[in-house]
Formats: structure tokens, sequence, C-alpha cells
């Protein structure tokens, strides 16, 4: 497994979070009672991972866990329960392939296919520039537009073996692909269009 590409986030010794999430911070902590701050716990991390470029050093996780007034064994917990935390350095970009039974059904197979050879690795691995990361994940909950592709906040949907590189070639160009399905549907509605609710609203 590559863990040392040049383009990986650091270990660090401390951390702490910049201006602008403190903003966001502010607006999450406001939904709950002041007595349930731990409440926000899973924002945090998602924030503190994005923020340092896609893994959770042990110093992020205490800063965390201060920060709500949590006992940091509780955070540790946590990013270790949830596979959407990385608590190793792993590429920027985070490419995961939903490979359960639906997925699988559909084509997943041919969508992983796709990954390794456009991204040159294997599941569990990074590119050796640190840019992606490549992973399976269980169900990603999007079962009628099987199968998916997670990448980073965005869902690539109704994905085949050349939509599939289509949509990683676009992002290794740098470029952020229209999310959703990729088959030209709109949502979930039907492949072959509405079959139901036809008539006209006035």
């Amino acid at each position: 497994m590559s863990t040392t590409g040049e383009g990986m986030a650091p270990e660090v010794e401390s951390f702490a979070f910049s201006e602008e999430n403190l903003e966001k911070i502010r607006g999450i902590l406001a939904r709950y009672p002041e007595d349930r701050r731990a409440s926000a716990v899973l924002p945090l991390l998602h924030l503190a991972q994005e923020q340092h470029g896609g893994w959770l050093p042990r110093a992020a996780l205490d800063h965390v866990a201060d920060f709500l007034g949590m006992p940091r064994i509780q955070v540790y917990e946590v990013a270790t329960f949830y596979d959407m935390f990385n608590t190793e350095p792993v590429g920027r970009i985070q490419v995961r392939v939903c490979t359960t039974t639906p997925c699988w059904l559909c084509g997943s197979d041919e969508v992983l296919r796709a990954c390794r050879e456009v991204l040159g690795v294997e599941v569990g691995e990074s590119t050796p520039d640190g840019r992606f990361y490549l992973r399976e994940f269980e169900c990603l909950g999007a079962c009628a537009n099987a199968p998916v592709l997670w990448v980073d906040d965005d869902y690539f949907e109704d994905l085949d073996y050349a939509r599939t590189k289509a949509v990683l070639e676009a992002l290794k160009r740098g470029e952020r692909p229209r999310p959703g399905p990729q088959s030209g549907r709109r949502g979930s509605m039907p492949a072959g269009g509405k079959t139901t609710l036809l008539f006209e609203e006035k």
C-alpha cells in the first residue's frame, strides 16, 4: 500500500481549524444544545479531514476532542469506526467504488477495472503523486442508480467502464465532472422514462 506520496498531507504535531472552518463550525454548533456539543463530532471530523488533505492525524483528532470537550478516546473510537474517516495518510481525492450486491449486479466490477486502469493503483492504494486514493465501499444508498462511484462529496451514478473512465480522466485533468446519473436520465427516474403519473398538471 502506498502511503508516502509527495502530495499527501503530512503527519503534524499540532492542528487547528482554519478561520473559514471556524465560521462553519459556529453554524454547526448552533444546531445542538450547549450540553450536547459532542453531537457535532461527525461534521467536525469531516471538516478536519478535508482541511488536512484527506486524513486525520492524531493532532486533528485531539483538537476536535478538546474543541468539543470530549474525552479523546471517544473521538478516536468514532474516527476508527466509520469508513469515511482515514487515520493514515491517503491520497487527497477519495475515489470509492460501491461493490455491494445491487452495484455488483449492475456492473461494479467494470467500474473498478476502469478505476484501476486510469489511476494505476489497486484498491487500498494511493497514486504515487498523492492525488487519488482508491477503495471499495459498502452500500452508498443509491441502488436505483447503480453502479455508483463516490468521489469526495459527489456521487457519479449509472456507470459503466467507459463512463467511469471519462469521469476519472476529467478529474485527473483537474476538471469537475457533472455529478449524478451519467446515462442522461434524471435522478432515479426509470431508464426508459416515466411509466406512471403521466397526466399533465393544470
